[in-house]
């Protein structure tokens, strides 16, 4: 009897190793701000999103090196993420530019015509639009191609 008890025992101890691992719960996670703004990146503070029901777009847009993309305007606000190489935005009226590297956000301006322009690795971006149904996440310039 005392075998048959201390073999209970042993197995009684021994399940919860043998169990399956499992996913250690958390009370939360760790999340860092990538940019949080109201203005964009030129410093002119967004005013309003566009009228109707919400519509978000995420994309993920490869430039090629040494690129320069056609000149357009976001009739919306966006944010994006420079996953890697590097993008360097320039305002045309202004001649402002400001170069982001990789691991670094940024919010592009609303309605100024600017464009972006490569380095000397391909730039791979993630970028959200803040829309509406069908409205249009870049319009080019007359003239000049789409950027997408």
């Amino acid at each position: 009897m005392t075998h048959k008890r201390s073999f209970a025992a042993l197995i009684v101890f021994l399940i919860p190793l043998l169990t399956p691992v499992h996913a250690q719960t958390v009370s939360s996670a760790h999340a860092d701000i990538l940019v949080k703004s109201d203005s964009s990146w030129n410093g002119k503070p967004y005013t309003a999103y566009p009228q109707g029901r919400p519509q978000l777009t995420l994309l993920k847009m490869t430039i090629p090196a040494h690129t320069a993309l056609p000149w357009h305007v976001h009739p919306m606000p966006n944010a994006g993420y420079v996953l890697s190489g590097q993008l360097t935005i320039e305002d045309r009226a202004t001649g402002k530019k400001q170069t982001f590297q990789a691991g670094q956000a940024f919010t592009e301006s609303v309605n100024d015509v600017h464009r972006g322009v490569s380095g000397d690795q391909p730039t791979v971006l993630l970028i959200t639009y803040s829309g509406t149904p069908g409205l249009p996440t870049s319009e080019p310039l007359k003239g000049e191609k789409p950027e997408y």
